[in-house]
């Protein structure tokens, strides 16, 4: 029983750090374009392209 008083207060820190997390990336507009860089890979870079040509 002794360890639920660590455990409890542990499981809530943590719980409010992933909801802090969320918010924080919520603020940080991590979640605005999810379409972009799933199909960001399928598109050869202009980059690679100079490079081959050299």
């Amino acid at each position: 029983m002794g360890i639920l008083i660590l455990l409890v207060p542990v499981t809530v820190l943590l719980g409010l750090v992933g909801v802090g997390a969320y918010f924080w990336a919520l603020r940080n507009r991590q979640f605005d374009d999810l379409k972009t860089p799933a199909l960001r890979i399928l598109f050869e870079d202009d980059h690679q392209k100079e490079e081959e040509k050299l």
